[in-house]
């Protein structure tokens, strides 16, 4: 069975309980607790010397980190059902909406990056949270205006990797509080997700290190 190293709220681990769970792979949860400082320990460094959380543990002993790389390799370990078309341009537009939350939200709003802000820069609690809600809604425009205006996901009828994506970095919204009232076409794809038991099981809240 594989062990996923993982956060309840870490974003990255989030992405990865999906996709395991829509390629119905059993996995063993190993929680590895941030705000306890356990991802900087020598045990998880290494399994990751980035001392990030997912790390994904397969057969003998090896790991894998960075979500969307375990992600790529749950792709083709399990193709069916597959999280990106074959179709050389349908994918790249995936791969683009995809891009937009993976590096170009997620990387300044990462735990490290708010702590830096506050540890070096003096930014207090305000600060911080205007920061992550910035860079969410200018990213969320810029998903938005790539994806399909219609249909259940964000490509179509079937959930895809933009979908994987989507999903965590809306629980980030919600969390601090981004006003998604100018993204309908986001929440509806959202509550289409979370009505499937992949999405679903893949909560944070649903997490055995839920706090």
């Amino acid at each position: 069975m594989m062990k996923l190293y993982s956060y309840w709220r870490s974003s990255s681990a989030y992405r990865v309980r999906i996709a395991l769970n829509i390629k119905a792979i059993d996995y063993e949860v190993i929680p590895v607790n941030l705000l306890a400082g356990e991802h900087v320990g020598s045990s998880h460094q290494k399994r990751n010397a980035m001392g990030s959380v997912p790390v994904l543990e397969i057969a003998g002993g090896r790991m894998l980190s960075q979500s969307l790389a375990i992600i790529d390799y749950l792709d083709a370990h399990t193709p069916h059902p597959p999280l990106l078309p074959s179709a050389d341009f349908e994918r790249a537009k995936i791969l683009e909406a995809t891009f937009i939350i993976a590096e170009d939200i997620h990387p300044v709003n990462n735990l490290r990056v708010i702590k830096k802000l506050g540890e070096d820069f003096g930014a207090d609690d305000n600060t911080k949270k205007q920061w992550m809600i910035h860079f969410m809604v200018q990213g969320l425009k810029g998903f938005s205006a790539i994806i399909n205006p219609s249909g259940e996901f964000a490509f179509g009828q079937m959930p895809t990797l933009a979908d994987i994506v989507l999903i965590p970095q809306l629980y980030n919204a919600h969390r601090w509080g981004v006003d998604l009232s100018n993204f309908d076409r986001l929440t509806e794809i959202e509550a289409n997700c979370l009505a499937l038991e992949a999405f679903e099981n893949a909560r944070p809240e649903k997490q055995i290190d839920a706090q």
